[in-house]
Protein backbone atom coordinates (compact mmCIF):
# COMPACT_ATOMS: atom_id res chain seq x y z
CA UNK A 1 0.00 0.00 0.00
CA UNK A 2 2.78 2.10 0.77
CA UNK A 3 4.25 2.13 -2.46
CA UNK A 4 0.84 3.18 -4.30
CA UNK A 5 0.90 6.20 -2.30
CA UNK A 6 4.97 6.42 -3.22
CA UNK A 7 4.29 6.20 -6.99
CA UNK A 8 1.74 8.63 -6.87
CA UNK A 9 -0.65 6.03 -8.31
CA UNK A 10 -3.17 6.69 -5.69
CA UNK A 11 -4.00 10.06 -7.01
CA UNK A 12 -3.56 8.47 -10.09
CA UNK A 13 -6.46 6.33 -9.63
CA UNK A 14 -8.52 9.82 -7.66
CA UNK A 15 -8.24 11.70 -10.74
CA UNK A 16 -9.63 8.60 -13.37
CA UNK A 17 -12.55 8.62 -10.72
CA UNK A 18 -13.23 12.41 -11.57
CA UNK A 19 -12.65 12.12 -15.03
CA UNK A 20 -15.41 9.60 -15.42
CA UNK A 21 -17.23 12.23 -12.98
CA UNK A 22 -16.74 14.68 -15.31
CA UNK A 23 -18.06 12.05 -18.52
CA UNK A 24 -21.00 11.00 -17.06
CA UNK A 25 -22.11 14.62 -16.06
CA UNK A 26 -21.70 16.08 -19.53
CA UNK A 27 -23.55 12.91 -20.77
CA UNK A 28 -26.09 12.58 -18.52
CA UNK A 29 -26.59 16.03 -16.81
CA UNK A 30 -25.91 17.59 -20.09
CA UNK A 31 -23.34 20.26 -18.21
CA UNK A 32 -21.58 22.36 -20.80
CA UNK A 33 -17.24 21.86 -20.22
CA UNK A 34 -17.27 25.18 -18.86
CA UNK A 35 -19.42 24.44 -16.37
CA UNK A 36 -17.44 20.76 -15.01
CA UNK A 37 -14.09 23.10 -15.57
CA UNK A 38 -14.99 25.34 -13.54
CA UNK A 39 -16.63 22.88 -10.80
CA UNK A 40 -13.40 19.95 -11.05
CA UNK A 41 -10.55 21.68 -11.68
CA UNK A 42 -9.49 22.88 -8.39
CA UNK A 43 -9.45 19.99 -7.03
CA UNK A 44 -7.46 18.31 -10.03
CA UNK A 45 -4.99 21.21 -9.81
CA UNK A 46 -4.71 20.25 -5.40
CA UNK A 47 -4.04 16.75 -6.70
CA UNK A 48 -1.70 16.80 -9.19
CA UNK A 49 0.26 19.18 -6.14
CA UNK A 50 -0.36 16.09 -4.23
CA UNK A 51 1.28 13.62 -6.45
CA UNK A 52 4.07 16.07 -7.68
CA UNK A 53 4.93 16.52 -3.59
CA UNK A 54 4.47 12.52 -3.27
CA UNK A 55 6.36 11.45 -6.62
CA UNK A 56 9.33 13.95 -5.12
CA UNK A 57 8.36 17.26 -6.97
CA UNK A 58 10.50 20.24 -6.02
CA UNK A 59 8.62 22.50 -3.90
CA UNK A 60 8.59 25.11 -7.09
CA UNK A 61 5.92 22.55 -9.07
CA UNK A 62 3.98 21.97 -6.04
CA UNK A 63 3.50 25.43 -5.27
CA UNK A 64 2.81 26.20 -9.34
CA UNK A 65 -0.01 23.26 -8.99
CA UNK A 66 -1.37 24.82 -5.89
CA UNK A 67 -1.28 28.25 -7.33
CA UNK A 68 -2.75 27.21 -10.53
CA UNK A 69 -5.91 25.88 -8.48
CA UNK A 70 -7.08 29.56 -7.54
CA UNK A 71 -7.92 31.02 -10.34
CA UNK A 72 -9.97 28.04 -11.18
CA UNK A 73 -11.67 28.53 -7.96
CA UNK A 74 -12.34 31.60 -8.28
CA UNK A 75 -14.10 30.85 -11.93
CA UNK A 76 -16.36 28.20 -10.32
CA UNK A 77 -17.19 31.01 -7.55
CA UNK A 78 -18.24 33.65 -10.46
CA UNK A 79 -19.52 31.71 -13.21
CA UNK A 80 -19.75 28.29 -11.98
CA UNK A 81 -23.06 29.02 -9.56
CA UNK A 82 -25.97 27.34 -10.08
CA UNK A 83 -25.02 26.86 -14.18
CA UNK A 84 -26.04 23.31 -15.50
CA UNK A 85 -26.72 23.37 -18.93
Amino acid sequence: MAGLFASGHAVDIVLLVIAIEAIWLRLTARWHWATLLCRLMPGVMMLMALRAALTGGGWPVVALLLALSFPFHLADLRYGQGVRA
